[in-house]
């Protein structure tokens, strides 16, 4: 006869005297509901006696990513998306090469000062 672990057979592994009430599934909960700026709606639930303060305004929609707020008829608005720059974009708002010398020693005289070398 081949015997394999100390499991009885027809019984789950960890089953036990514990139900539900004693993992905290009946603890007292709050339902609080977020809307997104798509009107989709997200209800998370917190425990009854937490501070009306320790509650987030504001929390990610799992439905679409966005930030959504507890305020139906107002909620935040859609992030605005930066488009696409161009290298020809980047170069145009290069410093003046006035401008970036005056950085450059700026930045020297302030490393020469930490070490003790002004």
């Amino acid at each position: 006869m081949a015997t394999g672990g100390n499991a009885i057979r027809g019984t789950r592994v960890g089953a036990g005297p514990m139900g539900e009430q004693d993992h905290g599934h009946h603890a007292d909960r709050i339902a609080v509901s977020y809307w997104d700026a798509l009107g989709n709606e997200t209800v998370r639930y917190f425990a009854a006696g937490i501070a009306e303060e320790e509650i987030p305004d504001v929390i990610d929609s799992p439905h679409s990513g966005l930030p959504a707020g507890r305020d139906k008829d107002n909620p935040p608005a859609l992030a605005k998306t930066e488009p696409y720059k161009t290298h020809l974009a980047y170069v145009k708002e290069r410093r003046t090469d006035e401008e970036a010398d005056a950085l450059l020693d700026d930045a020297l005289h302030q490393l020469r000062e930490r070490r003790g070398q002004a």
